[in-house]
């Protein structure tokens, strides 16, 4: 079986993020790490492999972003993922989910071409767009069903069968691979790299692809072709001191409500 898992890096939310000039979210002059949803997936992908007990089992960590997004894949790799790859051109920067579905769909069918994909594993969500429509985008181009928002996942054989909590109730849904699958944080913790974890990681196979490699022409992504542009932006403004209220002649209740109520809490 051939897993491969989706990873993207993204802006410390810790951090002191900034825009570009082009109103695109500067991801090289920050601090980055994998998007924490999508160590969930990396993990669900690490259970479906030991539970399967098989040595013929690959995980893949793909990823694309610019050159420090290689952080991301080897977190992958520290928590327990075979290989990565890792796709990296400038032509990439600005692209949307429309193109970075495309770039993610081509890397994929290349590493099928070695060995069929069986399946292709998503976070629910990345923590700084927090879009939702890769793994759909996805499925779509590789013309593959998909198992989507998954809070519990089950595999025998090439069937899957999963559970997806919405808000009146809880579907189980089956499918048959290859396909698409995309999970939720309520799927378990993701384990912590361990020491040893660490140091496997760095005798890992990591390969770097460009566009050419792909097939992918760089018309075909970037800011000029995305279907959505941010035209302007504005900084947060410092934070104030907030306001006081005594409550010495039991008017305290009243000036709260007031206050409440004007900034339409209530």
């Amino acid at each position: 079986m051939n897993i491969v898992v989706c990873v993207k890096y993204v802006p410390d939310a810790t951090a002191d993020r900034q825009f570009e000039s082009d109103n695109t979210v500067d991801r090289v002059g920050v601090d980055g790490l994998l998007s924490e949803l999508d160590e969930y997936a990396v993990e669900q992908a690490l259970q479906i492999k030991e539970k399967a007990d098989g040595d013929d089992i690959t995980v893949t960590a793909l990823c694309v972003g610019p050159e420090k997004a290689v952080d991301a894949v080897r977190k992958a790799l520290q928590m327990g993922a075979d290989q990565g790859v890792h796709v990296l051109d400038d032509a990439i920067a600005g692209s949307d989910y429309v193109a970075t579905s495309l770039v993610l769909a081509k890397a994929i069918e290349k590493l099928g071409a070695e060995k069929q994909v069986d399946l292709v594993v998503c976070g629910m969500a990345s923590t700084d767009a927090s879009g939702s429509v890769v793994p759909a985008m996805l499925a779509e181009r590789l013309g593959l069903p998909q198992v989507t928002f998954a809070s519990v996942i089950e595999t025998q054989g090439d069937q899957v069968r999963i559970k997806r909590d919405g808000d009146t109730a809880t579907e189980v849904i089956g499918g048959t691979m290859p396909l698409v699958l995309s999970v939720t944080d309520q799927t378990g913790e993701a384990r912590y790299p361990s020491f040893k974890g660490i140091m496997a990681a760095k005798k890992k196979p990591m390969e770097t692809l460009s566009l050419s490699d792909l097939g992918v022409e760089a018309d075909q992504v970037g800011l000029s072709v995305a279907w959505t542009e941010v035209e302007d932006t504005t900084a947060r403004p410092p934070r104030t001191a907030g306001e006081i209220v005594t409550d010495e002649d039991g008017s305290g209740a009243t000036a709260l409500t007031e206050f409440l109520a004007s900034k339409k809490f209530i």
